[in-house]
């Protein structure tokens, strides 16, 4: 009796450390690092007890997530590996995975109030290890460019998955656009990549439309002449990044 009272006692804390977890990585993802906790313990339908007895401050629960998050690649990873296929697909399936983790947009919040301690070392080494067996697999079978390594990888992926400033999230809404970014990227790292094209381009007129900033021909009267790179004189109170009226020579592009 004492030993399932124990396994049920146990399975109820890792229930509880999930639910807290999921909802700090909502929480800190949508409002930052320094959102009121109060707002962890509502997302994950808990009592203010529950989060404070396992995590005693911020900074325990910004470690405890962040192990987390390297333990959680450190599966996708185990799971690329054994699923069908050569070894760079195994690295394609890793990186997408990382993806859908969020891992672009989390680490970069998760950095800012980061304290490591031995066991997120021992996490993170452990992750490494896995990742990297992926990718020297890649390299032994000639697919990965040799160039190439875990660190170029990582912040790769970290790089094309922050979150599109503004307006330009919702061309990314469903992370179907993400997805065929990275495609585009391992593409370019894939020694045997066809050459051929995935999915439909996104034009610039999709940029402005997303943006919600004028078109070409909505911008007020340019006088003088308009180079390439978009360089004029502007007598207007609009300039085409949406910046505060000018008077004299602007430029438009920054």
């Amino acid at each position: 009796m004492k030993s399932g009272r124990r396994c049920t006692v146990r399975a109820d804390a890792a229930r509880s450390r999930r639910r807290i977890l999921d909802a700090a990585r909502e929480v800190f993802l949508r409002h930052g690092l320094d959102a009121p906790l109060d707002l962890i313990v509502r997302q994950a339908g808990i009592g203010p007890g529950t989060l404070y007895r396992r995590y005693p401050d911020r900074e325990a629960l910004v470690r405890d997530l962040t192990g987390d998050l390297l333990a959680q690649l450190e599966e996708a990873a185990e799971a690329a590996a054994a699923a069908d296929g050569d070894a760079f697909a195994a690295v394609r399936r890793f990186v997408h995975a990382a993806a859908d983790l969020r891992m672009g947009a989390l680490i970069l919040v998760l950095l800012d109030g980061l304290v490591v301690d031995e066991e997120l070392v021992r996490i993170r080494t452990g992750t490494a290890s896995t990742v990297g067996a992926l990718i020297e697999a890649a390299h032994r079978c000639g697919r990965l460019r040799p160039d190439v390594g875990m660190g170029d990888l990582v912040l790769l992926s970290i790089r094309l998955s922050r979150p599109l400033p503004g307006g330009l999230d919702r061309l990314d809404a469903d992370g179907a656009l993400l997805h065929r970014h990275l495609d585009l990227a391992l593409d370019g790292l894939d020694l045997e990549a066809e050459k051929r094209g995935k999915g439909s381009p996104l034009g610039f007129e999709d940029l402005v439309a997303a943006a919600d900033r004028p078109s070409v021909g909505d911008r007020p009267s340019v006088t003088g002449p308009v180079s390439v790179t978009g360089r004029a004189s502007v007598t207007g109170p609009v300039s085409v990044t949406g910046r505060a009226s000018v008077t004299g020579r602007a430029t438009e592009g920054g």
